[in-house]
């Protein structure tokens, strides 16, 4: 056996753990190390013949992490750092001929952008395939990687594509022998699916609005795109694995380069394949967005980091605010899981966006909880240190204090759905996708039209894809294509529909405990039909959100309705969110059974209706009111009034009312009957003089 070069075979430096130097009591021996990697090698004899030896480097630990690490570590800390950067055992469990990988092949595999997932419909035994993520900055797609995504998904996968709520593609259905060939082909089509998964920086999210007129626009770009090389895996078992130690990459920015391997802060693993992340990468899962100011295409709260571009009046870029500590994931029933909105760290100037986001990896690297995964998002960090100790931190990563956030508009949420101009002379198409499921003919339609026209794509982060450079003359041609297979005009399809998002959940996803993406379509038209039924126009909506489980991923806390499975069947129901996205919602009911969704929203919407003030939305509503209030009104509500004692008041003449009979100690009905009886009286006392 070749001799170790881990820290615990010997090295006087103190080894570290994603960062954190251990105690000197906490070093194991190299008896104790060796038995650890005799287990490991047991566990895969019966598919391999070959002995395997993990193999890492021995590398200097960054200068600022604490002295000493928790007792406790989670199984996965450990198969990270076993893994020789995330090579073993997944290369060996790759080349058996089962349909399936190890528990720790299949934590490993997600840093290469792949789940392991079962068929949950099939009940005879376990029908394992895998869901590919690609990953790219923006969601920028090329018009050669669209029709490579479209091939592989009629070739290797379940005939559909997934588009996400961050800005990519998912591949369902792939079995384990055509991974390779499907992960190879990806990349050499200038894809990737490296770290859409797994304990590192996710894909980056920016507007997806294709502008070419808006320098702002550009820069968010051009930032999500630097932030995201700066952020990728570079140890190189991606391209092993997949490509044969082929790397099939464009050159990246001299300044990533250079802020990357810039230590002179104490941020890195010095000689290390792995600078920033280490052997044991991050404790968890981590979200960037950059935006624009007042765009919040992006949900910019409920990252990890949010950025936005500032630009002066003659739209040169000046720096960036910066946001920390967003999260959606939470466990239910857990008070110490929750999701969070992420706040003000400060400003940088543009010259070291880099350095700081880099600072801000470098500190939940080093201090997140490694020893219980439900507590390990830099959200629970910022959340348990408070805001200045969490800056204050990071400060000593930077070597710089962060400037006074920059005062900014109010947010709004921004869909691109429909025709724009781009701002060169041709135009973009935001195409609605329900539920971001691209399948059957509106599939083949948007190849032939993609591939017609060689247009480019852009996926947004509310599931839905925009259509690039297309030249004024082609519109009509286009829309009339697009609306013969269902892909309508925003005009032509139901509002509540527009804002809505759904997870895939049931059948392929193992957290799900409830239908998301195939319950929401009766779900919404149920909601409609209770909209109709309570006197509600066509033009009222609010922003729904149904999840199956409660991590969160189509961000159901940010909605005014968020349907949260939390079993068979059955939701939690979130309410109070807003359209723009900037106040979380609040738990109402939990465990209401999808048949009694009309018991409890109907009377809800219908109080919406009748004491709204002017312009009130659904999620502003419910918050006013109370939760205890809406509560009451279900308990008590016998269906929409009819008959000669219903009238109908204009929403601000109700509200003028009820701030009076507030003050008179009156119900609204009292008090409306004696002023209408002044009046009646009032009327006949005239009508007799």
């Amino acid at each position: 056996m070749a001799a170790c070069s881990l820290p615990e075979c010997g090295s006087s430096s103190l080894p570290s753990y994603g960062g954190l130097r251990l105690a000197k009591a906490s070093i194991p021996s190299s008896s104790m190390l060796l038995r650890r990697m005799d287990s490991l090698q047991q566990q895969q004899q019966q598919q391999q013949t070959r002995m395997i030896v993990v193999r890492a480097e021995a590398v200097a630990a960054p200068a600022r992490p604490p002295a000493t690490l928790p007792a406790k570590r989670s199984k996965v800390e450990l198969i990270k750092e076993n893994s020789n950067f995330l090579r073993f055992p997944l290369r060996e469990e790759l080349e058996t001929e089962a349909p399936n990988i190890n528990e720790s092949a299949v934590q490993l595999i997600k840093f290469h952008g792949s789940y392991q997932q079962a068929d949950r419909d099939v009940r005879s035994g376990k029908a394992y395939q895998f869901m590919l993520r690609t990953k790219q900055p923006a969601g920028i797609v090329t018009n050669q990687l669209y029709k490579v995504m479209d091939d592989l998904a009629d070739e290797f996968g379940s005939g559909t594509l997934r588009l996400t709520t961050r800005q990519t593609f998912q591949l369902h259905g792939v079995l384990k022998h055509n991974l390779k060939t499907v992960m190879s082909t990806i990349i050499k089509n200038m894809g990737s699916t490296l770290g859409a998964c797994g304990d590192v920086n996710r894909n980056v999210l920016a507007p997806a609005a294709p502008f070419k007129n808006r320098k702002d626009y550009l820069y968010a770009v051009e930032a999500a795109d630097k932030l995201a090389a700066l952020l990728a895996p570079q140890a190189g078992s991606y391209y092993d694995l997949w490509v044969d130690g082929e790397k099939v990459m464009s050159a990246e920015p001299p300044d990533v380069t250079q802020a990357r391997n810039d230590n002179s802060h104490g941020t890195n693993f010095e000689g290390s394949p792995e600078p920033i992340y280490g052997t044991q990468f991050l404790p968890r899962k981590f979200k960037i967005a950059v935006t624009v100011p007042s765009d919040n295409s992006v949900d910019i709260l409920t990252n990890d980091i949010g950025v936005v571009t500032i630009v002066n009046e003659a739209d040169e870029l000046q720096g960036y605010n910066i946001y920390v500590g967003g999260g959606m994931g939470r466990t239910h029933r857990i008070e110490t899981s929750f999701p969070r909105l992420a706040e003000p760290l400060g400003y940088v100037s543009k010259d070291d966006l880099l350095h700081a986001v880099k600072a801000i990896v470098a500190t939940q690297r080093d201090y997140g909880r490694r020893d219980d995964r439900r507590q390990a998002r830099m959200k629970y960090l910022v959340h348990d240190w408070g805001i200045d100790k969490f800056r204050s931190v990071v400060e000593s990563y930077y070597g710089k204090q962060f400037e006074t956030f920059q005062t900014l508009p109010p947010w709004k949420f921004e869909s691109y759905l429909g025709w724009h101009e781009q701002g060169d002379g041709k135009l973009f198409f935001g195409v609605h996708v329900d539920n971001g499921r691209i399948k059957g003919d509106a599939k083949k339609t948007l190849r032939e039209i993609i591939e017609s026209y060689q247009l480019s794509v852009r996926l947004t982060p509310n599931q839905n894809l925009i259509l690039c450079d297309i030249r004024p003359s082609w519109k009509s041609r286009i829309t009339k294509t697009l609306a013969q297979v269902g892909l309508l005009a925003p005009r032509h399809i139901d509002s509540l529909n527009l804002t809505s998002m759904a997870c895939p959940a049931l059948p392929l996803c193992p957290l799900a405990i409830a239908e998301a993406e195939r319950g929401i379509p009766s779900i919404l038209k149920r909601i409609r039909a209770m909209f109709d039924k309570v006197g509600l126009k066509e033009a009222d909506s609010m922003v729904v959100r149904v999840t199956g489980c409660p991590n969160g991923c189509a961000r159901p806390y940010m909605a005014e309705l968020g349907l949260v499975g939390d079993g068979a069947n059955s939701y939690q129901i979130w309410l109070g969110g807003t359209a723009n996205q900037t106040r979380l919602a609040q738990t109402f009911m939990e465990k209401v059974k999808i048949q009694d969704f009309e018991r409890v929203l109907e009377p809800l919407f219908y109080l919406w209706k009748a004491r709204r003030t002017s312009e009130e939305s659904f999620g502003d509503f419910t918050m006013r009111m109370g939760f205890d209030v809406l509560k009451s009104h279900i308990e008590t509500y016998k269906g929409p009034r009819t008959g000669r004692s219903r009238i109908l008041l204009d929403s601000d003449v109700h509200a003028a009312l009820e701030k009076q009979a507030d003050e008179k100690g009156l119900s609204v009905h009292k008090l409306a009957s004696q002023v209408l009886l002044d009046y009646l009286n009032g009327s006949q006392d005239s009508d007799s003089d």
